[in-house]
């Protein structure tokens, strides 16, 4: 008898278990969706990962309109603003070695500056993009710490911070610690050497236009200017989520929602944002996320920590509609949010 019943319990297990795998077809889901047409075309690379273990990887489209040649999932990306999460680290970084006070005005670091909001405005609130400063020249658009205002020129600014505390160039800094995390394809946009970087594209009704020339240079580089593929940032998520980046007590400073903004990307409603991550909870899930967007090219990166799943999407297009800037990179997400990838 318990014979028959160890074997019914089993059978009722496989079936249940065939049913839900069946059910759960991310996989397809994800490669049927890439291949519609419209609104827009897919024309990227999207990776998932789990424990550091790739479970979805695929490329499709082209590096570029003139060339056709089809994308590689090594290709490398402008990731935009994902650069302003490597900023932050960099900045913290300092604030380990205790160069840096978080909430000492930014006048200390930024003597240069004239203006005499420089004398309020904390390094925190550049982080957390509660400074509201709108340009170095004109008056503020709001009291430090009294909203939030998301935009490039405080990243500019941690970024002329950090060089002037640690006596080297941005760029250094950043490509050292690419290094150091074996990040092989990642590095501080360089015209000289743009390696395998694929061109970026606008797009509409009528296909993909090449966009010849990049915005990034030396200034802007803090916000905007670090190139890499979605296996190097799945190894970021990696290293920075498992504490080996930051000491503990500075990682909960990274990831801790000091303000609530919105984001159409992550939903309806204030959430938190930290130091260029946001911290969100959709489909019963938590999750950290960010997005990048410009030159020519879309980019999300998301890590949930409950499940030690990345899923990184870079596509090297940006549509000419703004509503339908990341309208894949949403889809993909929500398709591996609902899989059985994710604990519940």
């Amino acid at each position: 008898m318990k014979l028959l019943t160890r074997f019914f319990c089993y059978l009722l297990l496989s079936i249940s278990s065939i049913c839900f795998a069946q059910k759960d077809k991310y996989k397809q889901k994800i490669d049927s969706l890439i291949q519609v047409k419209s609104p827009r075309t897919f024309n990227g690379v999207v990776l998932v990962t789990r424990n550091g273990k790739v479970e979805y990887s695929r490329a499709y489209g082209i590096e570029n309109a003139k060339t056709r040649i089809p994308l590689k999932p090594n290709d490398q990306f402008e990731i935009m603003s994902n650069t302003k999460q490597i900023t932050a680290v960099l900045l913290l970084k300092e604030v380990e070695k205790g160069k840096v006070d978080l909430h000492s005005p930014i006048k200390k670091y930024l003597p240069s500056l004239s203006q005499p909001w420089a004398d309020s405005v904390t390094v925190h609130q550049l982080l957390n993009h509660t400074h509201g400063i709108v340009d170095l020249e004109k008056p503020l658009a709001f009291r430090p710490g009294s909203d939030f205002k998301y935009g490039n020129l405080s990243y500019i600014l941690l970024g002329k911070i950090i060089e002037n505390v640690s006596h080297q160039s941005y760029s250094q800094l950043a490509n050292e610690l690419f290094k150091q995390l074996k990040m092989k394809d990642t590095f501080c946009y360089a015209k000289s050497d743009l390696k395998k970087l694929v061109s970026g594209h606008m797009s509409n009704e009528k296909g993909l236009t090449v966009s010849n020339d990049s915005f990034i240079n030396d200034e802007n580089m803090p916000a905007d200017g670090v190139i890499s593929t979605a296996k190097d940032l799945s190894v970021w998520n990696d290293f920075l989520h498992k504490g080996k980046i930051l000491n503990a007590d500075t990682y909960q400073l990274l990831i801790s929602p000091s303000v609530f903004s919105e984001h159409d990307v992550f939903g309806t409603g204030k959430m938190g944002y930290g130091y260029a991550i946001r911290i969100v909870k959709d489909h019963g899930v938590s999750y950290f996320g960010h997005t990048g967007l410009g030159d020519g090219f879309t980019s999300l990166n998301v890590y949930v920590p409950s499940s030690d799943v990345s899923i990184v999407i870079m596509e090297n297009q940006m549509s000419e509609i703004n509503t339908l800037y990341y309208y894949f990179e949403k889809l993909i997400r929500d398709i591996v949010l609902q899989s059985s990838l994710i604990k519940k």
